[in-house]
């Protein structure tokens, strides 16, 4: 009976788990789909100010690591300059050798923000950049809650413990954004994002959603 009991717990566990998977899928389709159609004159008003006031491209495609460490395309609007918007405080090239092991945990990123546009600055401090990143979500290389999408640069560098962030699809927001500042070290970054995958629930993503709200 014990034995049967615990295949019992199990199986319900795992059950559990792939429903939540489906509904938060469920979820992330819905209100991407949504917020793209009634969204869409903002994203037509944005596009034109950055056609006019800055020029081409509009939407920048940035390489980022997802779920199960696949890579896939980020899209935002474009805030920087052509050249700067391709430079990343990246680990140091070649790599010391305590990088062998994993990300620092004082690792950050060095976020310089003289070559931001004009515009890119409003869309910044309103986090409209991010807008286009609603098409990853709807094709499912993004989730609306999740960890912070990863730079493939970085990604190749977690150590096992780390690698546990790619369990699920990063996110628009997430648990680590909320509750994080910009400058935090990346060890209290995996820590957050752990925690989120660990406390995992619809109702949790739902709290996440509607602090992002407020």
């Amino acid at each position: 009976m014990e034995l049967i009991e615990r295949v019992r717990l199990r199986t319900s566990y795992f059950v559990n788990i792939y429903l939540n998977f489906i509904v938060k899928r469920l979820l992330d389709v819905l209100v991407s789909s949504i917020l793209l159609l009634t969204l869409s004159p903002l994203f037509l008003i944005i596009a034109y100010r950055l056609y006019k006031q800055e020029g081409r491209p509009i939407i920048f495609k940035e390489p980022r690591t997802g779920k199960d460490k696949r890579l896939f395309i980020m899209y935002t609007f474009r805030i920087k300059t052509p050249p700067r918007q391709l430079i990343q405080a990246l680990p140091p090239y070649p790599a010391p050798d305590n990088w062998r092991y994993g990300v620092p945990d004082s690792f950050k990123f060095l976020r310089d923000e003289s070559f931001y546009t004009e515009t890119g600055l409003t869309l910044k401090k309103y986090k409209l950049h991010r807008l286009p990143c609603l098409f990853n979500v709807l094709k499912g290389d993004m989730s609306l809650v999740g960890p912070k999408p990863e730079h493939p640069e970085i990604a190749d560098y977690f150590n096992r413990h780390q690698a546990n962030r790619f369990k699920v699809r990063p996110g628009l927001t997430g648990y680590a954004q909320l509750n994080l500042p910009n400058t935090a070290d990346y060890d209290d970054i995996i820590k957050a994002d752990l925690h989120y995958i660990s406390q995992q629930s619809l109702f949790f993503d739902l709290k996440i959603l509607y602090q992002r709200l407020l």
